[in-house]
């Protein structure tokens, strides 16, 4: 049922707990993946899968049905391997354009990197922390490092991944087809 800009979801999955506000979290999962546009509810889930809060297999479980193929569809993009919400949509969205991405991946001397793209892109997300002078200082050096050792660094930030994504993705795509 909506009413004005909410709706009301009808029936939990699980009983409510005597420790719980409102709803478990499975519950507002479940609810999340119904109503929410694919970002958050992606981020969302995540967050609680990395946790180990919930199982992909219940969620899967809880969704059955046509009416709920959108909802089960954001529980394929989810992987384990972000360390941010947004390494996940930034992820997310270079593997919905055909990007090869894999995460957190060790480079000798420069340490783990958010992203490394197609092998030899690498990208970094940085959020608030980075602002810190010390942490440029310490940025800029790694960027060097991964230059020095043949691959490309680019840096995006929360604006960048959370408001302008498709601008950052048709930039990393001009990168990538110089080198390709």
């Amino acid at each position: 049922m909506v009413a004005g800009n909410s709706i009301h979801h009808a029936g939990l999955v699980l009983p409510v707990q005597t420790t719980a506000p409102v709803a478990s979290l499975p519950d507002v999962l479940i609810h999340a993946l119904r109503c929410l546009p694919f970002a958050e509810s992606l981020v969302m889930v995540e967050c609680a899968v990395i946790r180990g809060d919930v199982s992909l297999d219940f969620l899967r479980m809880k969704l059955p049905g046509k009416r709920n193929g959108a909802a089960r569809a954001v529980l394929g993009w989810v992987d384990r391997g972000a360390d941010s919400l947004l390494e996940t949509l930034a992820r997310t969205y270079f593997r919905q354009a055909g990007i090869h991405v894999e995460c957190q991946v060790y480079l000798d001397k420069v340490g783990y990197v958010d992203l490394l793209l197609d092998g030899w892109l690498v990208v970094e997300l940085d959020g608030r922390h980075h602002a810190d002078w010390n942490q440029v200082k310490k940025d800029h050096r790694r960027n060097n490092e991964s230059v020095v050792q043949g691959y490309t660094a680019l840096r995006y930030y929360y604006q960048d991944v959370v408001f302008n994504h498709r601008a950052m993705v048709a930039e990393v795509l001009g990168v990538l087809a110089c080198r390709r």
